[in-house]
């Protein structure tokens, strides 16, 4: 077997014969280019239709999607592309969603086309790309174009002959976008990109797709200086500071500048770095989501490869560092697991604007002015198609299959007559069928508007022919009984008060009946002056030198001796027919209620301790 490294084949490997062009021209029509070359005994082309598994990986890495469920995603694609403009306004998340789930294998060009803009951009220039064809080119151009044929995908299927039609078409599209884009003219960083496509489209779609990756996602990638991609380098450095700054640190540590290891990742979208799995799952999230995917890539990679202690003890120095760049891990590039990092990675569309922002101030200060000033960036599909927008034409599909119909013309002609008269019958019959439209009065009436009825007298309130309840429905299943009589309404061993403890304490009554509620000869108010807080000069009655009580002395003395009424001690209880004597009248007479509260106030002084 062949040695295989990094999808080309080592030296010691097997020629691949050819044939001269004279005869590849007679036998252009026999099949596939690798047929012609020899390859029909021992030929072992993967899925993808590389010779002899030349992409590593390719089938290890790939993820196995249910046939059942291949074929819903293709209904749904079909979906998408029959309502495009809607879906990419409305629906735009969705679309991005089944972009990283993968868009399905046989619609993945027509796809490519519609996410890049292409198909827009073809519709809006009718034979413009046959006009390029047609015209000679720079024979300079052409010249470093042919060279550079035979080095894209050597071992897939549809660029292994010289001069077959996978190269006949890749060096058409080329030389097109030379013509298209005189000023800047052919890189051969455009070669894989077009191949690319072209694996998937015809070479016209391929053109168109060429026109908007260089134009919308990468400007400036292929001119003169490649400035762009310098640009962009210092944003993945500035990135990976944030994303991993130990390899940030490394990276500064050994001066290793990012244009010596991200040059052919970014300007070949990785279609020569990546297992063709995972390049095919790239580019349809790269051309839906834009460039910031082409930066996370490169940003999960730095970070498996010197994200850790161990792998920087591997590399000392710039030689080590960029050899472990150059053969980057096999388990680091399958497609599940590349494409779960992809969509961690915590970069968005506006982080590479302001650090692009960054970025280009710090160039203009230190090197001047670019000289090459590339178109605004597009961030994605949506933005292409915000930039542009499309009308219903131009996102029309045409056939690609037409079947043409067994039955003769006259057949047909009557087919179609009949299909109209029925159509124009069902027509009639639906106008019959509508009852006539009614005016409805205004209900908010005005002053001088006639009252309308609360109800049409003429329509019953219910139509009688309709039964109030199905009789043949019972109320209930008179199986079903209403409780299940195995279960208690109530657990019996739980009383429901416990009879221990009283409702009340029947030691304490309710209200003391001897108390009224209130004294009704008593007013509200007392008329007479306030009564003092206490008396200026107390004494207690246990004392020998007490003065007798006011109590105890009759009431007509004490103010027959005294010039000023006299005013009674705070806390002195008086008998309840002590009333208060009004222009030296006798006092009242006593009544039962006086009597009452006259012994309880007795037995009350008993126990308090009273100050005069």
């Amino acid at each position: 077997m062949a040695k295989i490294e990094n999808g080309r084949q080592s030296a010691d490997s097997r020629s691949i014969r050819t044939i001269s062009s004279s005869h590849m021209d007679d036998e252009s029509s026999l099949g596939s280019d690798s047929e012609m070359n020899g390859f029909t005994n021992d030929r072992h082309t993967d899925k993808y239709g590389f010779i002899g598994g030349a992409q590593q990986y390719s089938e290890e890495s790939a993820q196995d999607v249910p046939p059942e469920v291949l074929r819903q995603r293709e209904v749904k694609w079909l979906d998408m592309l029959s309502n495009w403009d809607k879906w990419m306004v409305k629906r735009h998340k969705k679309v991005r969603l089944r972009c990283q789930k993968g868009i399905p294998p046989s619609l993945r060009g027509r796809a490519w086309l519609y996410l890049s803009g292409g198909k827009v951009k073809r519709e809006q220039n009718r034979g413009k790309f046959e006009e390029l064809d047609s015209q000679a080119g720079d024979p300079k151009e052409l010249d470093v174009i042919e060279k550079d044929l035979h080095r894209q995908f050597p071992f897939h299927e549809m660029f292994v002959s010289r001069g077959g039609h996978g190269q006949k078409d890749l060096f058409r599209v080329l030389k097109a976008y030379t013509l298209y884009r005189p000023e800047e003219g052919y890189c051969q960083a455009q070669a894989p990109i077009a191949a690319v496509l072209l694996m998937h489209m015809p070479a016209e779609d391929a053109f168109w797709g060429l026109v908007q990756i260089c134009e919308k996602y990468l400007p400036g990638y292929y001119s003169a200086g490649l400035e762009a991609i310098q640009l962009d380098g210092e944003i993945l450095y500035a990135l990976t500071r944030r994303v991993s700054p130990i390899t940030y640190r490394h990276l500064e540590k050994h001066k290793i500048e990012p244009i010596l290891y991200m040059t052919e990742w970014f300007m070949c979208a990785f279609s020569r770095t990546l297992p063709w799995a995972s390049v095919l799952r790239v580019w349809d999230m790269f051309l839906c989501d834009g460039v910031k995917i082409i930066f996370r890539v490169g940003l999960v990679l730095l970070k498996c490869m010197l994200g850790t202690r161990e792998k920087l003890n591997a590399c000392q120095g710039q030689y080590e560092t960029m050899e472990l760049l150059r053969t980057i891990e096999p388990r680091y590039m399958q497609e599940g697991f590349l494409v779960r990092e992809v969509l961690d990675v915590p970069i968005s569309e506006r982080d590479v604007e302001s650090e692009h922002h960054v970025q280009l101030k710090r160039w203009r200060k230190n090197r001047g002015e670019l000289h090459w000033k590339s178109p605004p960036r597009m961030h994605g599909a949506r933005a292409i198609m915000a930039s542009e927008p499309p009308s219903r034409q131009d996102l029309r599909q045409n056939p690609t299959i037409i079947v043409e119909s067994p039955l003769p013309a006259p057949q047909l002609q009557k087919r179609e007559k009949k299909g109209k008269e029925e159509k124009k019958s069902i027509k009639k019959e639906s106008m019959k069928k509508t009852p006539p439209v009614t005016e409805i009065p205004n209900p908010y009436n005005l002053p001088g508007d006639p009252q309308l009825p609360l109800r049409d007298p003429q329509l019953p309130l219910r139509d009688p022919q309709l039964p109030l309840r199905d009789p043949q429905l019972p109320l209930r299943d008179p199986q079903l009984p209403l409780r299940d009589p195995q279960l208690p309404l109530r657990d019996p061993l739980l009383p429901l008060r416990d009879p221990l403890l009283p409702l009340r304490d029947p030691l304490l009554p309710l209200r003391d009946p001897l108390l009224p509620l209130r004294d009704p000869l008593l007013p509200l108010r007392d008329p007479l002056p306030q009564l003092p807080l206490r008396d200026p000069q107390p004494t207690l009655r246990d004392s020998p030198a007490q003065k007798p009580l006011v109590n105890d002395t009759p009431l007509q003395n004490t103010l027959k001796d005294s010039h000023l009424p006299q005013q009674p001690a705070l806390n002195d209880q008086p008998a309840l027919n002590d009333q208060p004597v009004f222009n030296d009248q006798s006092l009242l007479k006593e009544s039962p209620l006086q009597m009452s509260r006259q012994s309880l106030s007795s037995t009350e002084a008993d126990h308090q301790d009273t100050y005069l």
